[in-house]
């Protein structure tokens, strides 16, 4: 077994490693505008979990379910490369197996990006008054004495 550090070391270079691969030596078309996002490996150094996914733009917040099928059998299909280009580049005894999964984190982001957006949108913008006087409403003239008459309570018990 190996340590947390340890983990975290090797994932990370597995990381910058596979990342660099991507921009400059992959020609697979598949695999154009796909990036890496986060590696795992287990404790054994048996399985790097790869998470990967693809740069969202502002027409397409979403990848259809065909283009990851695609994009993660093209992993697949050249997990043998990677494992072999990675192994020369990291000096591991034994190099983990890769295990390419699907992130759909950027996804959700951009989603939300674009629904805090259209909210924006929506609402009129707010004035300097109008906010202070909102402001003042929700503290109201006796916020202050409700919030520390607890307290207070609280001290003369004890």
């Amino acid at each position: 077994m190996v340590s947390k550090k340890r983990l975290e070391r090797i994932s990370e270079r597995i990381y910058q490693e596979l990342s660099e691969m991507l921009i400059y030596e992959v020609k697979d078309p598949r695999l154009s505008g796909v990036f890496i996002t986060d590696v795992k490996v287990d404790r054994e150094l048996a399985y790097a979990d790869i998470y990967i996914a693809t740069s969202v733009d502002e027409h397409h917040t979403t990848t259809s379910k065909q283009r990851i099928q695609e994009v993660v059998e093209a992993f697949n299909h050249a997990s043998g490369f990677f494992r072999s280009q990675l192994a020369t580049r990291l000096d591991l005894r034994i190099f983990p197996r890769l295990r390419f999964h699907w992130d759909p984190t950027p996804e959700r982001a951009a989603n939300i990006e674009e629904l805090i957006a259209s909210l924006h949108e929506d609402s009129p913008p707010a004035t300097d008054e109008r906010s202070q006087t909102d402001a003042s409403n929700l503290v109201g003239d006796a916020g202050d004495e409700e919030i520390f008459s607890g307290s207070r309570e609280r001290e003369d018990d004890g």
